[in-house]
């Protein structure tokens, strides 16, 4: 039987449901966050410039401990510039992930950050922070669950890691539609089921079931993320949380981030 001889009641989206293996995520659901509000990261980089924490008042000097900045969804290292430099201005040896644009297999990606945290591991002879920010902080988790040797902890910063992930429709759509029209720098190692439920490969596994042995676990969470639920950002540990107020995107840019971020780092021993 093809898609053609099923009753359509539903129009093109029916036939699509129906032809589509991977139509429907179980690990991922749809959600109406306020989308709009994220036009406002911008003021969040101008009040950051004019803030004390921006230059380091108030904030705990750091012991010069290695730490690697991970980018989200569709940025890249450029997007982490303004906190990788805070963190080395405090007295943190930070490091980029070398990702240029993170659009491709998850879990591929993960394997290449796990090269480049073991060679930050070997050059300082420490373990390394890992802080990510959105599909960032999914990527150091996984990483932190196959490599806990080189981990000492893990900062995630927006990132929906719980087990059904909550993100607009408008993300979830841009993530569809780089697996139909993958190719040279867009998802080259994107496939139908890449980044859901249905995969098998290790960074779905370490997202849908991880271990009890990974290093210490810290999360930065907005109530008023326009991109995903925050609930799916939260560890089940409210100690292990720091609520701030602001966007999705200008997480990398806030204040109230940038001072949760110093406390911690300076918590973890």
């Amino acid at each position: 039987m093809n898609a053609t001889s099923i009753p359509d009641h539903g129009g093109e989206s029916a036939i699509e449901d129906f032809t589509d293996p991977f139509a429907h995520d179980p690990s991922v659901e749809q959600t109406i966050t306020p989308l709009w509000k994220e036009a406002r990261w911008g003021i969040e980089w101008a009040r950051l410039r004019l803030s004390r924490v921006y230059y380091g008042v108030g904030v705990k000097r750091g012991d010069r401990s290695p730490i690697v900045l991970v980018p989200g969804f569709m940025a890249g290292d450029a997007m982490m510039l303004e906190l990788h430099w805070w963190l080395r201005r405090i007295g943190y040896r930070s490091y980029l992930s070398n990702i240029v644009w993170n659009n491709d297999c998850p879990d591929k990606t993960a394997q290449a950050l796990a090269r480049r945290v073991r060679g930050v591991q070997e050059r300082t002879g420490e373990k390394v922070t890992l802080v990510g920010h959105s599909l960032g902080g999914l990527l150091v988790k996984s990483v932190s669950q196959d490599h806990p040797d080189i981990v000492k902890s893990v900062v995630t910063m927006g990132s929906p890691f719980k087990e059904i992930v909550k993100a607009h429709p408008a993300v979830i759509g841009i993530w569809d539609r780089l697996k139909i029209t993958q190719g040279g720098l867009i998802g080259r190692n994107l496939n139908l089921s890449c980044g859901t439920g249905h995969c098998t490969c290790g960074f779905v596994r370490n997202m849908m079931q991880p271990q009890d042995t990974a290093p210490p676990q810290f999360a930065i969470f907005s109530k008023g993320d326009g991109v995903v639920d925050w609930t799916s950002c939260i560890e089940d540990d409210e100690q292990c949380n720091a609520e701030v107020h602001g966007t999705h995107t200008g997480m990398v840019y806030n204040s109230e981030v940038f001072r949760a971020l110093g406390k911690r780092l300076a918590d973890v021993k």
